[in-house]
């Protein structure tokens, strides 16, 4: 399993934005935007793999995995 597949990966409209909007709580701040779903969630995981090698560069612990721990659900309980 590659590194990237230990983290979740979020896109869901923004109805302020008019756009969906990328997300990889845990793992990076900000994201990404676009008009199309397919191509947000492709940007998304290619900046995910992007910042596990930043990570490594700089010598960095990746953070906790975030996949398989029922995340939205405990996110949906803090909203």
């Amino acid at each position: 399993m590659k590194d990237s597949a230990k983290y979740v990966k979020i896109v869901e409209w923004s109805d302020e934005d008019q756009c969906y909007v990328g997300s990889a709580p845990g793992l990076i701040f900000g994201g990404c935007h676009g008009q199309n779903e397919k191509e947000v969630f492709d940007e998304l995981c290619q900046i995910v793999e992007e910042a596990i090698i930043i990570y490594s560069k700089e010598g960095k612990t990746l953070p906790p995995p975030t996949s398989g721990r029922d995340y939205v659900n405990k996110l949906q309980s803090v909203a």
